[in-house]
């Protein structure tokens, strides 16, 4: 796959360096002005590396190897993280409270979400930190946003809008919380609520942590935690969610100037297979006109479950062009290793 930087799980060129004024200058939480244990919740986020094999599929825009946090959320050793850092990883390694580190292994990795869920059967020597309600987050909130590290990697962040996110790899989720400034291991970092319970896990670096059409504020986009619970139990028990995968088509797509553009195709997914090309201009999905993000997907996933063939209008060359792709499940795409 070409066209797409490599932005989670490693910190990017040119953007590692604007970090380190923003940290030592960032606002601090005040432990005094809390309703809650600050490092009793700190502490239950710990160090995670994992390595993917050279041949994995997201290699080529993750990486093999992959750091940032793991938050334990169970007394028998659950942890839950961004899952692009365990994504296709055939080691994971936590940290305990005394400097070691400890093995893990892949419970489930949602792709609708973005949730990791990861399980150690060693003692790390923390106490879990209970999930909270993303749903009382609310723009103007000051709420931490901790990193392994205790307090030196605790930030007192700003919610600057709670609202519906559409990344570029088909991705779209309700209610993400965007917060600045920017922590500088966002990946898998813990956003903690007002009540001590966690809230959200970091995600993603943003240039657009404000509302949209706004000034431009970077900072960090979180997953909220209640997106989890309608799935937690399943994806415990079986390392996926039992309704119907969603049509895949490998696709990288952007917003710019009101039109949708494909800067990237999957090598492996079946839009490439169909010939569809980056640089390609999205017009339609099965005759309905999309122009932005958010319609595109639904009109994909509106259109059935994985296997249904979509109908893509192109603009390419300056010429409108037909092209049908037969999704897939990316599941299948994705190489499952020591899950479960």
């Amino acid at each position: 796959m070409t066209g797409v930087e490599r932005a989670n799980g490693h910190k990017p060129a040119g953007i590692s360096p604007l970090f380190h004024p923003a940290l030592a200058d960032a606002p601090r939480p005040e432990p005094e002005k809390l309703d809650y244990d600050l490092d009793k919740a700190l502490s239950a986020i710990v160090p995670l590396q994992a390595r993917a094999p050279e041949d994995a599929f997201s290699a080529s825009y993750l990486g093999t190897e992959r750091e940032g946090n793991a938050v334990l959320i169970s007394e028998d050793g659950l942890l839950l993280t961004i899952g692009y850092l365990i994504n296709e990883c055939d080691l994971i390694t936590v940290g305990t409270k005394i400097g070691g580190v400890a093995e893990a292994h892949t419970i489930a990795y949602d792709y609708e979400t973005g949730f990791g869920l990861i399980r150690t059967m060693s003692d790390l020597g923390v106490k879990p930190i209970e999930l909270g309600h993303s749903s009382t987050v609310r723009e103007g909130d000051t709420l931490t946003v901790g990193a392994h590290g205790g307090r030196a990697q605790a930030l007192a962040a700003h919610v600057s809008s709670v609202r519906e996110f559409a990344g570029y790899w088909e991705y779209l989720i309700a209610g993400a919380i965007f917060t600045e400034p920017p922590h500088p291991i966002w990946s898998g970092a813990g956003l903690i609520g007002h009540d001590g319970k966690l809230v959200g896990i970091g995600s993603l670096f943003v240039q657009d942590a404000e509302e949209e059409n706004s000034d431009k504020q970077p900072g960090n986009m979180f997953v909220p935690v209640d997106l989890l619970k309608p799935i937690f139990e399943t994806l415990l028990e079986n390392g996926q969610t039992k309704h119907a995968p969603r049509p895949w088509l490998g696709i990288y797509t952007v917003e710019t100037m009101g039109h949708l553009l494909i800067t990237s195709v999957s090598d492996r997914g079946p839009a490439a297979k169909a010939g569809v090309e980056p640089g390609d201009v999205v017009a339609a999905v099965n005759g309905e006109e999309v122009n932005d993000l958010p319609a595109l997907y639904r009109e994909i996933w509106g259109s059935g479950e994985a296997g249904v063939p979509i109908d893509l209008t192109l603009l390419r060359d300056q010429k409108m062009i037909e092209v049908s792709v037969v999704t897939v499940d990316r599941a299948l795409i994705i190489q499952r290793r020591g899950t479960h």
